[in-house]
């Protein structure tokens, strides 16, 4: 935590659009996929590793620090007799490595990790037919819930966040699966942290129970970031209801709302297509050829 402005400094430099260049996904995933630092020649490194396999994020820093950065990168791993992966790599971040070694490198697009960026106006408004079933999921939730309550995510609702949280693991199985018990986890960490990480956040109370809650935070000059987004799954409306209230409370200022990646989930990736992105962000795995 104590390196949060560290980073928040190297994530300023250069408007970055991808998710994972961002302090609070680093952190609440830093378990889960080994995360590790450190800064060289006026660049921040982040190396990381999932499933046996490690790889670096593209470099954090000024164009003319990134080639002697990436040929020390190349040697670490050399040394290490490991192969030589970045991953999230943007395409600006493409172009230099092509620029430093011509023909050298596959770049491979990763499709899992694409970023969903639409226009923070669409997801407020759901203007026209194509948001229509968005509309009547919303519509059945106002008609049966009456009684709901929007509130700011402050300090307070922060352990009934977790309880929500945690009854959602329950119902879903998350003790089963590796990976929804380590989103669990990181969400858990994210909320403990809640103050530090300066985030902002939205919940949904029914009855004064928490029902839905999510939280974001501005990426860059025009573009939110929304990191999680959790609710009842016993409860129809509730999803669209949380993401279009969140979104008019604390976006409606930014033109532009991130909302990461599909993970190559089938049902993850239906929903977020199915509010109609107006670009997606896209990241490379960089490897010799």
């Amino acid at each position: 935590m104590a390196q949060k402005p560290l980073f928040d400094k190297y994530f300023s430099q250069r408007r970055y659009e991808n998710a994972h260049l961002n302090f609070t996904n680093l952190f609440m995933w830093r378990n889960i996929y080994s995360i590790k630092w450190a800064e060289k020649n006026g660049c921040l490194l982040i190396k990381a590793g999932y499933d046996g396999q490690q790889y670096m994020l593209q470099p954090v820093g000024p164009d003319e620090a990134i080639v002697p950065v990436l040929e020390e990168m190349a040697d670490l791993f050399a040394a290490q007799n490991m192969p030589f992966v970045i991953r999230g790599v943007e395409k600006f971040m493409v172009d230099l490595i092509e620029k430093w070694r011509p023909g050298q490198f596959n770049f491979t697009g990763d499709r899992d990790n694409f970023d969903y960026v639409y226009h923070s106006k669409d997801l407020i408004e759901l203007k026209g037919r194509k948001y229509h079933s968005k509309k009547n999921h919303i519509n059945s939730f106002l008609r049966t819930y009456s009684n709901y309550q929007y509130e700011p995510l402050t300090p307070e609702w922060v352990p009934h966040c977790i309880e929500n949280q945690l009854e959602w693991c329950r119902k879903k199985g998350c003790d089963d699966d590796p990976t929804l018990r380590g989103e669990r986890d990181a969400i858990i960490e994210v909320l403990t942290h809640w103050t530090e990480l300066n985030l902002v956040g939205g919940l949904i109370t029914i009855g004064g129970k928490v029902e839905a809650f999510t939280f974001g935070e501005q990426l860059n000059s025009n573009m939110a970031v929304i990191h999680v987004e959790k609710a009842n799954p016993d409860i129809r409306g509730v999803y669209p209801v949380i993401n279009q209230k969140f979104c008019e409370n604390a976006w409606q200022h930014l033109e532009y709302i991130n909302r990461e990646e599909d993970m190559g989930l089938e049902g993850l990736r239906k929903a977020k297509e199915s509010y109609y992105p107006v670009k997606m962000i896209e990241k490379f795995i960089t490897t010799f050829k």
